[in-house]
């Protein structure tokens, strides 16, 4: 098996690394717009499953079916969190951020859509978004990393930490060479790859149950209404996706608005599959395994249920995916990190404006670099906590800061850059303080972290000065926009 499996892994790679190579050659003329955006020119299945498998990174194979599995039915609120999180997202915020994002003088980031939304000139929202960008994207990065190390030990017994060098130098790779559309088009293989696997596994682990586990289980493993907290806190999953940079960045590379419909029934579809999948991989693999201390620790549900009812070659291709979950997500972090400094900091801060397409290419490469490199140092850290806590950390913040911005930029005409600002500074504060110091109230901090930064957006732009002419009728171009 370990041959097997080996070799399966090491193909994978060497095609992550082709396509980066390939996007590479065929692009090495291409600007900025093409490298972070893809040239607005994404078709819908590539960005459905594009945009569904860089947020579902290896959490979703390895935390989210472990959670269920050490703790019970009330974990299965998570799932459906992100289902209707995901779902409302793109309905809602999709097509609006896509025409606003274009009629935005064609911005190609965040934090640049930001901006231009209020006409501003000043730099501090780019800046802002850029630096919670870089931090949370270190943070979240490395959980991926970390679950290729897990994996490559438990699998094939090399070091972790080797591992994990070996991983990041993959990612960085194709990321390096072929941007946005090397990404999007190897997540659309590994989103693929992802759902299979997640279909399979614990239908066929689910022919080998023979009852007798079910008698060991508690019998409070069974309720999923056996605490408010957990469904408050599952709930609050779903609010990350309205600020998730390198989730919603995906709208805006979309060709066309009836393109995104298109896509919008592919992801949604893909997002519920994968989330239902994977809280009853969680159910069967307790059910097939009972209750182990070290699969709960090392979040090792997927890959030990797979090891044990599938032969070598299959359960290498099986466990690619959690090597796709994981890469996914990576490589969009740092595309999506790098495309903001480079975007929203080097060129108009650092040069001044005079940073030709050539040299944004490369500082947008260099901080892809020491993106991953922090990343893995973080990753390496034993005391770093779980693949779940870390990825909850970064989505936390992320949904927090961004989500009422970005929300409210698309549908509140009275909307305004200082309450923007102030938005985006409280819900990450509140975000970060309620981890430290309210952990153990067993909320999810992105909740409080939120609704903070939605409040105080809304007083500051109440208390400001009415938006100028010119950005109200941004707005309402924005809203008429469409390019069917």
């Amino acid at each position: 098996m370990f041959r097997s499996e080996s070799i399966v892994f090491f193909i994978y790679l060497v095609f992550m690394l082709g396509v980066g190579v390939w996007f590479f050659v065929k692009n090495r003329d291409g600007g900025d717009k093409s490298y972070f955006l893809g040239g607005r020119q994404m078709g819908a299945w590539v960005t459905a499953l594009s945009a569904g498998a860089s947020d579902m990174s290896a959490w979703v194979l390895m935390g989210l079916p472990t959670s269920v599995y050490a703790l019970g039915l009330g974990q299965v609120w998570i799932s459906v969190g992100l289902a209707v999180g995901y779902t409302l997202s793109w309905l809602y915020e999709a097509p609006r951020l896509r025409r606003f994002s274009i009629v935005a003088n064609d911005a190609i980031t965040i934090p640049q859509y930001l901006t231009n939304r209020f006409l501003s000139k000043s730099r501090a929202l780019q800046i802002l978004c850029a630096v919670i960008f870089l931090l949370a994207y270190t943070v979240y990065a490395a959980s991926s990393i970390k679950a290729c190390g897990t994996l490559f030990h438990t699998v094939i017994g090399i070091d972790a930490s080797t591992a994990m060098y070996l991983a990041a130098a993959v990612i960085i790779s194709y990321t390096f060479l072929g941007g946005f559309s090397a990404v999007c088009w190897t997540d659309f293989f590994q989103g693929l790859l992802m759902l299979g696997a997640l279909l399979i596994a614990p239908i066929f682990a689910a022919f080998l149950l023979d009852g007798s586990t079910f008698s060991e289980i508690p019998a409070g493993y069974w309720n999923a209404f056996s605490s408010w907290k957990d469904i408050v806190s599952g709930f609050g999953w779903g609010l990350g996706y309205f600020g998730m940079p390198h989730i919603i960045i995906r709208f805006m590379s979309l060709k066309s608005q009836s393109e995104l419909k298109k896509s919008a029934k592919i992801g949604i579809f893909w997002t519920l599959l994968i989330v239902f999948a994977a809280a009853v991989m969680g159910i069967v693999g307790r059910l097939l395994l009972g209750y182990d201390a070290a699969v709960n620790a090392e979040s090792l549900v997927f890959i030990t249920t797979v090891r044990r009812i599938f032969p070598g070659a299959l359960s290498g291709i099986l466990l690619s995916a959690v090597l796709s979950a994981a890469m996914s997500t990576a490589d969009s972090q740092l595309l999506a990190a790098a495309s903001a400094f480079a975007s929203d900091v080097y060129k108009p801060v650092l040069r001044k404006g005079k940073a030709g397409e050539r040299e944004m290419l490369w500082a947008g490469r260099l901080v892809v670099l020491a993106i991953a490199l922090a990343a893995l140092l973080i990753a390496s850290d034993p005391d770093a906590g779980s693949i779940m806590s870390l990825v909850s950390n970064a989505w936390g913040v992320f949904g927090a800061a961004f989500g009422p911005a970005i929300l409210l930029s698309l549908y509140w005409k009275r909307f305004t850059f200082s309450g923007a600002v102030a938005g985006i500074v409280v819900g990450a504060l509140v975000d970060v303080g309620w981890l430290v110091w309210c952990s153990a109230s067993g909320i999810y901090e992105i909740i409080p972290g939120f609704f903070a930064g939605l409040i105080a957006a809304v007083l500051v732009s109440l208390a400001s000065k009415e938006p100028a002419e010119d950005v109200q009728e941004l707005f309402e171009k924005a809203v008429r926009f469409t390019d069917e």
